[in-house]
């Protein structure tokens, strides 16, 4: 009897991983940056990725949806990383670059 070469629903391909990885180079790279004595985690976004419209805190100009930018929080808050995260701002790429 010969074999499917179908996929059943719920298996995934050994190169599965290999898309979700390209995905996330293509997307960019969470790192750690010091601003003014500060450890922040940047995230940068991709156009693709940039769904919503946010005031940038740096120029106070919106950064419009489907503009590449980056998101950073900070890395060493006191109050924990949950607090961090909710505290993230959107900053366009070159106004965070400004030191």
């Amino acid at each position: 009897m010969a074999r499917s070469s179908r996929r059943r629903r719920g298996q995934r391909r050994p190169h599965d991983h290999v898309d979700e990885s390209l995905d996330r180079l293509i997307a960019g790279w969470k790192r750690t940056e010091i601003r003014r004595g500060t450890e922040w985690w940047v995230q940068p976004l991709s156009a693709a990725q940039a769904h919503k419209e946010y005031t940038c805190p740096g120029c106070t100009r919106m950064i419009v949806a489907g503009t590449a930018h980056v998101v950073t929080w900070r890395a060493d808050g006191v109050l924990g990383d949950e607090a961090d995260l909710a505290a993230r701002r959107h900053w366009h790429t070159h106004c965070w670059n400004i030191p």
